[in-house]
């Protein structure tokens, strides 16, 4: 079972746009609405910055986003999804093996997942461990990899077409985490995944092993 993370496990949608609004404040000598940061396509910290800021800066600014991201965690992320911790017990009760695939930096990673008393993944593939980021199936073939997983054996679910996008170039199935969305959100994003190919969709974390046990040619 490999999971996105931001979206998918944890809602820190709050969290990530107060930090890179503040750390953009002083490119652009005002606070960005979030419309304007959304139309960079924040998927991945430092490949959002890179769009921006010139890389003699770069890391400059990489490192007031992480100051911001952890002095903000406290006040604007909004916690673990209702159902998580009970369908990652439920998942290990079964045996399966759990690995999280994300755009996040190794650092936010670790200032989140030391937030968020999880226990440990079996593997953790961030931004910082690839050279292409999803869709590009890099990520996901290192975690199974790491793993020692077949592509055949394995589930990503996750909440975005990108997500998708890099579960069907890896060969990998695709479970649509829509518990993080609204009514119309969910609507579009079912539509497009549907345009992609097979998926299972998953309203709630806590349907999400008994899907499993269903889907088609399951092992």
């Amino acid at each position: 079972m490999l999971f996105d993370f931001d979206g998918t496990l944890i809602d820190t949608w709050r969290l990530y746009l107060e930090s890179f609004r503040r750390s953009l404040e002083p490119h652009f000598k005002r606070l960005l609405t979030d419309p304007e940061i959304l139309e960079y396509q924040p998927i991945a910290e430092r490949r959002l910055l890179q769009q921006i800021i010139q890389q003699a800066h770069l890391n400059d600014y990489f490192e007031s986003f992480l100051s911001h991201y952890r002095s903000l965690h406290a006040t604007h992320c909004d916690g673990l999804y209702a159902g998580v911790i009970g369908l990652l017990s439920g998942l290990r009760v079964e045996d399966y093996a759990i690995g999280i695939v994300t755009g996040k930096s190794r650092d936010a990673w670790n200032m989140t997942f030391g937030h968020s008393k999880l226990e440990p993944f079996d593997a953790v593939v961030t931004d910082d461990d690839v050279t292409h980021p999803k869709p590009h199936p890099e990520g996901l073939i290192a975690a199974l990899r790491a793993m020692d997983v077949e592509p055949s054996h394995a589930v990503y679910i996750g909440d975005s077409v990108v997500d998708c996008r890099a579960a069907h170039a890896a060969r990998i199935r695709f479970g649509a985490a829509l518990w993080s969305k609204s009514t119309d959100e969910v609507d579009a994003f079912r539509k497009d995944v549907r345009a992609l190919g097979n998926a299972q969709y998953f309203s709630e974390p806590s349907s999400v092993l008994d899907g499993l046990k269903a889907w088609p040619d399951h092992k």
